[in-house]
């Protein structure tokens, strides 16, 4: 329990980042290797190194070697635990609001049922 919680923990530190969202986001389409994601970046290939580097370490993205290259692949692994804890959260939400909307309904039923006349039996 305790090494998933720093596992989430480091999971949502690194995607605190914008740019390493947008690096998920991209490899989330297709592997790519540290030259690729750092292209559309007006910043160093170190600089994006260190972000796939976060990235790496938080569990998300892996890399792997393929002759010369260094692909990066997005690892569903990582994500599918940040699924989960969310996926837990928004249960517990909607059944929240399930429960409110059923009684908000109730509510107005009642409400109806005290501003609509009773018709006398003749």
């Amino acid at each position: 329990m305790e090494e998933n919680t720093e596992r989430l923990n480091r999971a949502f530190a690194a995607l605190a980042d914008p740019t390493r969202r947008d690096l998920i986001a991209r490899l989330a389409d297709a592997d790519a290797t540290v030259s690729d994601l750092a292209e559309p970046y007006d910043m160093s290939l170190q600089a994006v190194s260190k972000h796939v580097k976060a990235l790496e370490e938080a569990g998300l993205v892996t890399r792997s070697k393929d002759a010369q290259r260094r692909p990066v692949h997005l690892d569903a692994d990582g994500l599918g635990l940040m699924t989960k804890w969310i996926e837990r959260y928004r249960r517990e939400a909607e059944e929240r609001y399930q429960r409110l909307d059923a009684l908000l309904g109730r509510m107005a039923d009642d409400e109806h049922d005290r501003q609509t006349p009773r018709k006398e039996a003749s």
